[in-house]
């Protein structure tokens, strides 16, 4: 499951940022987006400057740029239209220069998160920690039944880059632009899917920071696309219960009734 994966140090105009280890790929796939980001779409991201090894750990090393870390109340109007042109120029980087930048699919791709989550919800959990076991096992069972429809998820897209983790601290605003920062998950991506993911993810969706139709108008996804956000916004709520299970990092950061409220929001998506 998803952990911490590196630290920080960050001087007045430079970002190191040394990764734990090597074995996902974490720092190449941060460098080579920053990179292609960069090349095709400058002004979003961080400008990378160079790519080493401390202490036999991998660090990239990045400009800093301007803006403070988006919080824990919701987006001005403004600010979901500067995010909504951030994220479109990310989804119209071409997918050959993508493929020719060495750039896989994004880490929980819509290839490999399904399966990876069934496995997870199938795991044995000491469910007596959380306020109401009986709901939260009803919620993981809908959560596995779910997954196992055959209908259940559209056929994805694979049309652009993609950040992956928009945690709303992970959105730098200077009072005029969002910029983008940690592509460390990042990769080929279906927008559909990004944008359900951004919108599912806990650290915004608590905090109501992203409004999900206005985000989908302001990165102009098309009608289709908008319905295939919707029907992928269960999986990620899937995923989120799945992280707030008890031995889970979401468990020990959030307040006690959290995996219960997790499991309402699911099963209002599913209907």
């Amino acid at each position: 499951m998803p952990s911490h994966t590196h630290d920080l140090r960050i001087a007045d105009a430079v970002v190191r940022k040394r990764f734990l280890s090597w074995a996902d790929g974490e720092a190449d796939r941060e460098w080579r987006c920053l990179q292609l980001v960069w090349e095709q779409a400058p002004g979003l991201a961080p400008r990378p400057l160079e790519q080493a090894t401390e202490d036999g750990h991998p660090v990239v090393i990045m400009e800093r740029v301007p803006g403070v870390p988006l919080g824990d109340k919701p987006l001005t109007a403004e600010q979901t239209a500067s995010l909504g042109r951030v994220l479109r120029r990310l989804y119209n980087i071409p997918v050959e220069d993508i493929a020719a930048a060495g750039i896989a699919e994004r880490r929980y791709g819509p290839s490999s998160l399904p399966q990876a989550l069934s496995a997870w919800l199938s795991d044995t959990y000491d469910l007596s920690r959380c306020e109401d076991a009986a709901r939260v096992a009803d919620g993981v069972e809908a959560a596995r039944e779910w997954l196992s429809r055959p209908d259940a998820l559209p056929t994805p897209r694979l049309v652009g880059l993609g950040i992956a983790d928009l945690n709303p601290a992970n959105i730098l605003w200077d009072g005029r632009t969002c910029r983008l920062v940690d592509f460390e998950d990042g990769g080929l991506t279906d927008p559909a899917y990004d944008l359900a993911d951004h919108v599912e993810h806990l650290a915004g969706r608590l905090g109501k920071v992203f409004d999900p139709d206005a985000l989908s108008v302001a990165v102009v996804l098309s009608a289709d696309e908008r319905e295939r956000m919707l029907a992928y916004r269960p999986l990620w709520a899937a995923f989120w219960l799945a992280m707030l299970l008890p031995g889970n990092g979401g468990f020990l950061r959030n307040p006690s009734g959290t995996t219960e409220a997790q499991v309402g929001h699911f099963m209002s998506l599913i209907g």
